[in-house]
């Protein structure tokens, strides 16, 4: 991914200032030798001031992070290479942090803002066509319900998060198909934005109509951790499926002052470790980060499965998996971001979530140009958000709190649910999906019964089912 600029090499005198020490407030170019930096080590170096600047931001030494983020700008760019865009977005994430300790200001620079429900529709549906992983994700859970409801007549599917209606048309056609034939099928959808519900059952009630099977529409315009159980209306007699795409972990936002302090404590990288890491020769940011430049930070990939379930207690979390035991569905089909942003400290915070959208932004580097609109609308508006939240904000207002696998299993289990281990033809189908997309960089394996999709070798998507234990 990172190609050299054609520059010359930097220089050993250009090494010796890489430590944060020579950082100095000037005017004009103060740092003339960073255009000096071919790409690989303009991106070794960016990965060195991010750490160095988070550190500076969670210590309280504003003055030093100020000067970080003066040199990150001379190299950031969001629309530069893949480094230099992920800095981007991880640099204003630090600058909103810091910000945040002076309400004022960041109430003032933010005041004027807009948010349109219509773009942030149209971003997400990016995210459905260029990655793959929503729709893996929607093969096997359909496949899981289908397989749940064999010879069942009535049919209730809650949708905690009603925002395409692609999966549901297919789920639809397959039941059609049943030899036995369809049943009475009942979605409730739960969405945040009635347009998008809206949308939903026009498309929906159509699709019904042509394959004609018996169909009802319930919306429920709420946010997840404000949703009203009794809103589900799920009768006696229904047999039930839930579908979680990405929303458990929004919910463990409600108490996150209950957390427990971290184990994990920051390290600083020194000038001569960076000197040696910058001889390396890789090729893309992901290989970059599983380097030792950051082991100083405790990035390593195995650090979320050392953090005990405990490290986050959300009485909010377990009395909404509760909930949905005591409504004793079939089958609950739960996907989630396979990564542990829901650290306590920033640091390890920080180094998890570099790790994930290195993967991601490799993701779109191979399959939109750098000069993609919709690439530039899908990091910023998508992706640079949620690293916004991870990066900036703390208790409540934090909702991107994604964990790993493990942890979504112990937490599952201890709410009254046992794994059901996903079908060879699930799995048969979601290989065959991946085959078919046009990028050869991404798998999928089996863990525990689940399927966890990757890019390379990095595990980004989990996909799980459960059902009530008896």
């Amino acid at each position: 991914m990172f190609q050299d600029d054609g520059s010359s090499s930097v220089t050993s005198s250009a090494i010796q200032v890489f430590p944060m020490a020579s950082l100095s407030p000037g005017f004009g170019s103060p740092y003339p030798w960073l255009k000096e930096l071919k790409s690989e080590e303009r991106g070794l170096y960016l990965i060195h001031l991010l750490l160095t600047c988070a550190n500076h931001v969670a210590t309280g030494s504003l003055e030093n992070a100020n000067l970080a983020l003066d040199q990150i700008s001379h190299l950031a760019s969001p629309e530069g290479d893949t480094m230099q865009r992920i800095a981007s977005y991880f640099t204003e994430a630090l600058a909103d942090r810091i910000l945040k300790t002076w309400p004022g200001i960041y109430k003032a620079l933010h005041s004027t803002r807009i948010s349109l429900a219509s773009e942030e529709i149209l971003v997400r549906k990016m995210f459905f066509e260029f990655f793959p992983f929503l729709k893996v994700a929607f093969v096997i859970t359909n496949q899981a319900i289908v397989e749940a409801m064999e010879g069942e007549k009535m049919v209730h599917i809650i949708d905690l998060n009603a925002a395409e209606p692609t999966q549901w048309r297919a789920l639809l056609q397959d039941l059609s198909a049943r030899p036995e034939g369809p049943p009475h099928l009942r979605i409730t959808g739960v969405h945040q934005q009635k347009e998008v519900l809206d949308q939903m059952a026009h498309i929906l009630i159509e699709e019904a109509e042509k394959l004609d099977i018996p169909f009802q529409f319930n919306p429920i315009v709420s946010k997840l951790e404000n949703l009203d159980i009794e809103k589900l209306r799920v009768k006696t007699g229904e047999a039930l499926a839930i579908s979680s795409v990405l929303q458990l972990h929004s919910i463990l936002a409600s108490d996150g002052e209950l957390q427990k302090k971290s184990p994990l404590t920051p390290k600083i990288l020194n000038g001569v470790h960076l000197q040696r890491v910058l001889q390396m020769n890789q090729s893309t940011l992901g290989e970059l980060l599983e380097k030792d430049v950051v082991n100083g930070y405790s990035t390593s990939t195995d650090s979320a499965s050392t953090s005990p379930l405990s490290s986050v207690v959300s009485a909010k979390m377990d009395g909404f998996l509760n909930a949905l035991w005591g409504l004793s569905p079939k089958v609950i089909i739960v996907a989630e971001q396979d990564s542990n942003h829901n650290g306590l400290t920033l640091m390890e915070r920080l180094s998890e979530s570099l790790y994930f959208y290195a993967a991601l932004f490799d993701c779109l580097e191979s399959t939109l140009s750098r000069t993609s609109l919709e690439r530039l609308k899908v990091e910023k508006m998508l992706f640079g958000e949620e690293i916004k939240n991870i990066i900036a904000c703390e208790g409540a207002e934090r909702k991107e709190r994604h964990e790993k696998l493990e942890q979504w299993i112990r937490r599952l289990d201890l709410a009254g649910f046992a794994n059901v281990p996903l079908s060879y033809y699930s799995m048969l189908q979601a290989r065959r999906l991946l085959q078919g997309y046009s990028c050869d960089g991404y798998n999928i394996k089996e863990e525990n019964g689940c399927v966890v999709i990757c890019w390379q070798d990095r595990a980004l998507f989990s996909v799980s089912a459960w059902r009530c234990k008896r």
